[in-house]
């Protein structure tokens, strides 16, 4: 691990990243928010590394498969390359507390409004946490980075319109898109390879 710790960009996948659908697990319905590859190319481009936390209680449910799950991440990681972009790290909360069958329903720590994923990336990749953001499109996303101790981005797509409603403006900045959040993110931090 580097002596000193690194700045990361944390992002919800559903929503942030990608066109939400509800239980999302197959390929051909991953589209791209317009311009989300670019912006995570230019946060790589400036140093960040670029976490990908996301709940797919689907898993819980059984809708889907961690496998399911596996398997679109490295669509995901496929198509970001044709841009020279990459994630660093995707973590993943299989858990519901409720709706959860078997051994995936239990509360956990890694479920966001809770700090879990975050906190195992920030063991794993030596990073930083309050220099590092966390952006997504709800209030879960928010309370999991403010726990963890990254300053909160919240973005209107997704389920951010209806979520924002939800909070006091005071509490998080809001942004219109990954793009719009990635651009207050590098005017606020110089390159730093």
């Amino acid at each position: 691990m580097p002596s000193a710790k690194r700045r990361a960009v944390f992002l919800d996948r559903d929503g942030t990243i990608n066109e939400e659908k509800d239980y999302l697990h197959r390929i051909e319905d991953f589209v791209f928010i317009p311009g989300a590859a670019e912006a995570i190319r230019r946060l790589k481009e400036a140093g960040f590394l670029v976490i990908v936390v996301t709940n797919q209680s689907g898993v819980a449910r059984g809708y889907y498969t961690l496998e399911e799950v596996a398997i679109l991440h490295r669509h995901m990681q496929r198509v970001l390359e044709t841009v020279g972009a990459a994630v660093d790290g995707i973590y993943v909360c299989p858990h519901h507390p409720v709706e959860g069958v078997g051994e995936y329903r239990r509360e956990c720590d890694c479920r966001k409004g809770r700090p879990g994923m975050l906190l195992r990336a920030a063991r794993e990749h030596g990073i930083d946490l309050s220099r590092s953001y966390m952006i997504g499109d709800k209030i879960a996303d928010v309370e999991a980075g403010e726990v963890a101790g990254c300053l909160p981005l919240m973005v209107l797509t997704g389920y951010g319109k209806t979520e924002s409603a939800k909070i006091s403006s005071d509490r998080v900045r809001r942004f219109a898109d990954l793009v719009d959040a990635a651009d207050f993110i590098l005017a606020r931090n110089p390159a730093q390879k």
